[in-house]
């Protein structure tokens, strides 16, 4: 077999154990099998490949494996690994059972995993949507949020599947602790302060984070002209909107109060300009109490904002199990899973960010520097919301 006597499928090597066993699995095991094919680290050393079987409990043995820990399908081959183990005396490993954990709105099988990727549903087994280590890595996921997640599910026999709210909920937690609090703006719209004078910029200082205050402060550029969200502005805005819209005042996070005097249209009817005046004495840290200004926005400065890329990652599946759904499990996929935002606003303070980085935009959700990045070019990956998006869809419907 060694020498590539035999073409594949020709020979093979088995246990001689009993073929009368109750156990199938010891009814003379196939020990090695003929496969001619490239290796890619050996090359075209060997055309003799062992069995699972028979290599499970050597390969443990091998790097010392105490506690090897295998899901429930392997329960009927742990006498078999034991039975090896035993008859080559070598370090004894002994081989552990548990459920999958399986997670919703995902497939957690790696032949499906494989068909995602190959058939370019996502970008690699990293992509930021897949349930990989690396893939949750590059999304932003923390170990220690992993961690906390699996101390909550805990280890069972029995088959369940386990609610990724859960998991985005760990997140949001570890996040939170260790994230500074930055302004980006996604979907622009120009708003000019008209009382402010032309060519004045002052520096605001800003808190990184209200759960650390070892975290510090930093200075934030603030001009004439912002950028903010154009949903958090209404040509008609309806009771409880507390936010931009004619005569409305909000407060410009960490800088002024403002109040709309009015906007502009372009020629498609789109709101292109919005223009307000601001109270120089309404300084963030100034007592404004008897205003009673109800909402609050974030803004970048014009003449400063840089631009980055923010890719918005949601669910990959559209269902909770698309495993059990009818038909192929990929009729299911997402189309909005991933949504691209080429030219975001961010503060200047984060065009320094490096791969990796963590932070929570204001208001948006927490989002890490993804890999792509380059000097020339931020990329963000959106980690998860502040909320929960879902549950509130789910009671909906």
């Amino acid at each position: 077999m060694r020498d590539g006597k035999y073409q594949d499928g020709e020979k093979v090597l088995r246990a001689k154990i009993d073929m009368a066993h109750p156990n199938l699995l010891f009814r003379d095991p196939l020990m090695y099998r003929i496969k001619h094919a490239h290796h890619h680290r050996t090359g075209d050393k060997w055309c003799v490949y062992p069995m699972y079987d028979f290599a499970h409990g050597q390969s443990d043995s091998i790097e010392k494996i105490t506690h090897s820990i295998c899901t429930l399908e392997f329960i009927h081959h742990r006498p078999v690994y034991d039975w090896f183990i035993e008859k080559l005396g070598i370090f004894p490993s002994h081989q552990y059972e548990f459920a999958r954990r399986n997670l919703t709105y995902t497939v957690m099988s790696k032949r499906k995993l494989l068909q995602l990727v190959n058939e370019k549903h996502v970008s690699g087994w990293d992509d930021p949507r897949m349930p990989t280590i690396s893939g949750m890595r590059r999304r932003g996921y923390t170990a220690e949020a992993i961690r906390q997640f699996c101390d909550t599910v805990g280890i069972a026999k029995r088959e369940n599947i386990s609610d990724i709210s859960l998991l985005e909920f760990c997140v949001r937690e570890h996040l939170n602790k260790i994230t500074n609090r930055v302004m980006a703006v996604l979907d622009p719209v120009k708003l000019v302060i008209t009382n402010y004078p032309e060519g004045q910029e002052e520096m605001l200082p800003a808190e990184n984070n209200p759960e650390d205050a070892s975290a510090g402060t930093r200075q934030i550029p603030f001009s004439r002209e912002l950028w903010i969200e154009r949903e958090d502005f209404m040509e008609e805005p309806p009771k409880k909107f507390f936010r931009l819209g004619p005569g409305l005042i909000v407060r410009l996070k960490g800088a002024y109060i403002i109040k709309c005097e009015g906007f502009k249209k372009d020629d498609a009817g789109n709101v292109s300009e919005i223009y307000c005046s601001y109270m120089p004495e309404s300084k963030s840290g100034h007592d404004m109490s008897e205003m009673k200004v109800k909402g609050t926005i974030h803004w970048v400065s014009v003449p400063h904002a840089k631009t980055a890329e923010v890719r918005l990652y949601d669910r990959l599946f559209k269902v909770e199990d698309p495993s059990n759904e009818a038909g192929d499990f990929k009729d299911y996929i997402n189309p909005d899973s991933m949504q691209v935002i080429p030219n975001a606003y961010i503060e200047p303070a984060l065009a320094s960010a490096k791969p990796q980085e963590r932070f929570q935009f204001m208001r948006k959700g927490y989002f890490c520097v993804d890999t792509d990045s380059t000097e020339n070019k931020l990329v963000f990956n959106r980690t998860v919301t502040l909320k929960d998006a879902w549950a509130k869809e789910a009671k909906k419907n």
